[in-house]
């Protein structure tokens, strides 16, 4: 049985290669065994935009690690298992964009899950939307903050699961290293 590192990530503006916070909700035997977030100095800007969808701004972050002090912790937790996100292309290419930023090495390519990807396969003809899934299944959700939304994503992976999709189906290869 695959382990699922569910994760969800701010971003301080628009050139999304770093993170204001990140959020994991770790799956393993079709349950959530483990919970995870962070506030990130991003040693960056915070466009206003960012900052009013996520309530993050530089003031919350001071003091908060950056990313290569956080990535000690979190290879330990990414490492593990196959990683979902929803909207995975966004997640993943923060995460990318962040390795790169630091010139951090991980590996060549790492699995992963769209939650989006799925939906629209388990559930067509609906929006797949986080709020909307949240709304469907009435998992409680505070939309834009990490660890909410790696745990509604995480939620929302259990039920597709629950339902006889078979989501390892949908695994792709992301890669890291061009």
């Amino acid at each position: 049985m695959a382990i699922y590192i569910v994760f969800d990530v701010e971003t301080p503006n628009r050139a999304n290669d770093r993170m204001s916070a990140i959020g994991i909700s770790v799956i393993k035997d079709n349950a959530i065994i483990k919970k995870y977030y962070s506030l990130v100095d991003p040693e960056t800007h915070f466009d206003w935009f960012n900052t009013k969808l996520t309530g993050i701004d530089s003031q919350m972050v001071k003091g908060a690690p950056n990313f290569p002090k956080l990535w000690k912790k979190l290879e330990l937790i990414m490492d593990r298992g196959v990683l979902v996100a929803h909207n995975a292309a966004f997640d993943m290419g923060v995460l990318k964009g962040c390795l790169d930023a630091y010139d951090i090495k991980w590996k060549p390519t790492v699995e992963y899950l769209c939650t989006v990807r799925i939906g629209r396969h388990a559930l067509p003809g609906m929006k797949h939307n986080l709020d909307v899934l949240c709304d469907h299944y009435g998992i409680a959700l505070e939309h834009h903050h990490a660890g909410s939304d790696s745990h509604a994503c995480a939620e929302i992976l259990l039920r597709y699961i629950q339902s006889g999709v078979d989501v390892d189906k949908f695994i792709k290869k992301y890669k890291l290293v061009p």
